[in-house]
């Protein structure tokens, strides 16, 4: 008889050193786009559907995700991201809150995407989530259907990203061709080439080879779990416009934009920022606007890089500068900072700090 429990003990020992560890967990929300795309042959690079394959399908097709990560999988939105909506946005990022609270074992994030606005949709994102687990964009150049389509790999290196210990409180991320980039830094910068996103100057963070996932370095701004903002409760956003600065502009634009309901403009202005005197002529009015009625105005550049800074002239007129911003990424700067305030200190404060 004690032959036979030792027999099974030792058999159960056995079992429970034998059994597999659990894999981490990993939620893969789809919006739609590129990666998700369709075209009528496999050379058809440019005259595809995308959002032609849902999330759920992506992840089937490839099993090497299964071996590392417990992926579960959601379908939030299926659209071109030229298409993605501020209401997607909110949507996304209470959805990824709310997953955090209820689900605390959960490792990370991967959101699909088209490319067009990916870099905004992590910008976002990289301001209103609430956790520093990672949130990971990722896209691709190429439809699913085409000769070398690069959503596969793509995919297989979101999801290896995501549970990548090194990856924690780096902010949201973006992942392409074996890259990884922060979503503040990072642009799109080809029209169809794979190597799209880049921080032109600021470099990438790491890379993602066949050994490792490789960090070199990260943001020193704030994000995620150290931002101000919270969403919880919004269902839009105030409105702000970006208005684009070029020889001899059409200045009663800016007008236009306040008569529209914009609560901030964000100016592509050239060089440092530079507006010209038609412009300026029209800050001057609005300057003199009561305060509650006066619009935020940023200052950002068409440029690319370089920061935008300070100067007494446009000080004077009340015009924030964006620092790195991008036109687009100082927009969604904006808006977040008037659901918290519209004072221009307070403004000025968060964009020299995020």
């Amino acid at each position: 008889m004690r032959i036979l429990v030792a027999i099974v003990l030792a058999l159960s020992v056995g079992a429970l050193s034998s059994a597999q560890p659990a894999k981490p967990i990993v939620y893969v929300l789809s919006t739609g786009g590129t990666i998700a795309g369709a075209g009528s042959s496999a050379t058809d690079l440019s005259n595809y559907k995308p959002g032609s394959i849902l999330g759920e399908q992506l992840v089937k097709a490839v099993p090497q995700i299964s071996q590392i990560a417990d992926v579960r999988v959601e379908q939030v939105v299926n659209v071109n991201s030229s298409d993605i909506t501020i209401e997607n946005w909110l949507t996304l990022a209470r959805r990824i809150n709310a997953i955090i609270k209820d689900t605390p074992a959960v490792s990370g994030f991967v959101i699909t995407s088209g490319t067009n606005t990916l870099e905004e949709t992590a910008y976002f994102l990289n301001l209103t989530i609430k956790s520093d687990k990672p949130v990971v964009l990722v896209g691709s150049m190429r439809p699913s259907t085409a000769i070398s389509a690069d959503g596969p790999l793509n995919l297989l290196n979101a999801v290896r990203t995501a549970v990548s210990p090194d990856a924690k409180g780096k902010g949201t991320l973006i992942v392409l061709n074996d890259e990884i980039n922060a979503a503040r830094d990072t642009t799109k910068t080809n029209t169809l080439r794979v190597e799209t996103f880049r921080a032109p100057e600021l470099g990438l963070l790491g890379y993602i080879d066949e050994d490792k996932v490789s960090f070199y370095r990260s943001t020193t701004k704030r994000h995620t779990a150290n931002t101000e903002f919270d969403v919880s409760s919004l269902t839009t956003l105030p409105k702000v416009s970006i208005l684009y600065s070029y020889i001899d502009p059409d200045a009663s634009l800016i007008q236009a934009a306040i008569k529209s309901g914009a609560k901030g403009i964000v100016f592509a202005g050239t060089g440092n920022g530079a507006l010209s005197v038609s412009e300026e002529t029209v800050l001057k009015e609005i300057a003199a606007m009561p305060s509650a009625s006066k619009p935020a105005l940023v200052r950002s550049s068409r440029v690319g890089n370089g920061r935008v800074i300070a100067t007494a002239e446009y000080d004077a007129l009340g015009v924030i500068p964006s620092d790195t911003l991008n036109p687009q990424k100082a927009r969604i700067l904006l808006m977040l900072a008037l659901t918290k305030t519209s004072d221009p200190k307070e403004l000025r404060r968060i964009f020299s700090e995020y």
